[in-house]
């Protein structure tokens, strides 16, 4: 039987869009899940995931349907009966199944009536507001005494991921319809309505084909002084779920679609041909619903090419419990490891050109700039008591030049001890050789000439002397 589940506060980005306002929650794990996290825990984290397919089996994963008052019909007969018209595809099993032995499609269905309140309680409502689709408030009021559920544990060997998936989702949609009730993902965490359920988890296939952004959420925190993200669900279909570590907010976009891009191409059967290098080839994926919006929005000069170093993965609390797979960039040049991660996401989405601006600083610039550097002990305060998920600070500082004079570029801060700054360059210097964009460097916040600070709803505060430039740049025209 299920344990209960813990809060766990995480945010989620989801393809594409990359909402920064959401938390998760993490389920305390099942004895199944444990023993995936014994067998996951034997790679050793940081060393390149062998050559090869991404997929084991048998694959095993739990759904579940809760219900706010007693269904009217039992759910165990609506299950039997629809299994009938599914040809007996999954086979009902009359005790508790084993994953390791499954040669065949399999679910074994636990109507729990009697401890779900207190082992298999439904989210709360406040992380219902964020991992809740398609749900009336009627509803997950309801959903908060849900004391009846029907949980379904599938296992399938990993050849027949895909169409077992499909399978499962159509069946678990189906008994909820018949039932009145609303659907449980336990490996993303997520609760549904039939009709969201539909649209999300089914209607997304291309044929055989699975939308993984539709299937999968990413969680994304901040670990020390910049962000993991993390998928959840890709255990499902028998693939190890995906990490990046070591990236800033203001990439989250690229970032997202880069895991996202990954997943999809193991889920269309890609193989790594050497230890742990793996070329993710962004226009040969076959879904064109994920494919192509990311294709729509690469720069002109983007390769659609990303190089990728895979390695083991180091499991963190709130983590998946099953295999992970760490991207790391190193097959791309950079003083550090955040320059190499930059010069990656460069070369496979694009970026906008560069440009630089020289000019003479003149009274209403520098007055506008004593004006920001005057607001920078708040934003210090404010940086130190830790900023909303999505929610990042840049600063304009200086940097000086081979022939002595300066370059001003953006840095996006990661930490903030008294006057000294450190963060990430912004920009790709054009007078600055020993610099790249994406390194990591120091900076005085006394120094400081501007600084903008975007919050996770996208309003954007600060940078008034770029609107000065902008108006001389203009005035020279």
């Amino acid at each position: 039987m299920p344990l209960p589940k813990t809060p766990f506060p995480r945010t989620a980005i989801a393809a594409f869009a990359l909402s920064m306002s959401a938390l998760s929650f993490a389920a305390t794990p099942t004895a199944q899940q444990q023993a995936t996290t014994q067998s996951a825990s034997q790679p050793k984290p940081g060393a390149p995931v062998p050559a090869g397919s991404p997929q084991v089996g048998p694959v095993h994963f739990q759904f579940a349907i809760y219900y706010a008052k007693p269904p009217a019909t039992d759910p165990v007969a609506v299950l039997r009966s629809r299994l009938g018209k599914l040809g007996g595809s999954p086979k009902l099993l009359s005790a508790p199944l084993t994953p390791a032995s499954a040669t065949e499609p399999v679910v074994f269905a636990n109507w729990n009536t009697t401890t779900v309140l207190q082992s298999y309680r439904a989210p709360s409502m406040e992380l219902l507001q964020r991992f809740g689709h398609g749900l009336s408030r009627a509803q997950a009021e309801g959903l908060q005494k849900a004391d009846r559920a029907l949980i379904l544990d599938f296992a399938h060997p990993a050849q027949q991921a895909s169409a077992a998936m499909l399978n499962a989702l159509q069946l678990t949609v189906q008994v909820a319809r018949d039932t009145n009730g609303l659907l449980w993902d336990e490996e993303t965490r997520e609760v549904f309505t039939p009709d969201a359920w539909q649209k999300r988890r089914i209607d997304s296939w291309a044929g055989n084909v699975p939308d993984m952004s539709q299937q999968t959420v990413i969680h994304a925190y901040r670990s020390d002084t910049l962000v993991r993200a993390i998928t959840l669900g890709m255990a499902k279909f028998g693939l190890p779920d995906v990490v990046v570590s070591d990236f800033s907010w203001s990439s989250n976009r690229p970032m997202g679609n880069l895991v996202n891009m990954f997943a999809q191409a193991m889920a269309e059967g890609a193989t790594l041909q050497r230890p742990g290098q793996y070329d993710l080839n962004l226009r040969a994926l076959k879904h064109a619903a994920a494919r192509d919006p990311m294709l729509a929005s690469l720069k002109p000069n983007a390769a659609a090419v990303a190089k990728l170093s895979v390695v083991n993965g180091k499991w963190e609390d709130g983590d998946p419990r099953n295999r992970l797979y760490e991207i790391r960039f190193d097959r791309y040049t950079g003083p550090d490891r955040y320059a190499q991660q930059t010069a990656m996401l460069t070369a496979a989405f694009g970026a906008d050109e560069d440009t630089v601006t020289r000019l003479k600083h003149n009274d209403e610039l520098l007055t506008a700039s004593k004006a920001a550097n005057a607001q920078l002990p708040k934003l210090r305060e404010a940086f130190a008591k830790g900023l909303q998920p999505g929610e990042f600070i840049l600063v304009k500082a200086p940097f000086t030049t081979r022939d002595g004079g300066n370059e001003w570029m953006w840095v996006e801060v990661a930490r903030w001890n008294g006057d000294t700054i450190e963060g990430l360059l912004k920009n790709e210097p054009a007078e600055v050789p020993s610099l790249h964009a994406g390194q990591m460097v120091k900076v005085s916040q006394a120094k400081v000439f501007d600084y903008m600070r975007r919050h996770p709803d996208g309003r954007e505060e600060g940078n008034e002397t770029t609107k000065i430039i902008m108006k001389m740049q203009g005035a020279k025209k």
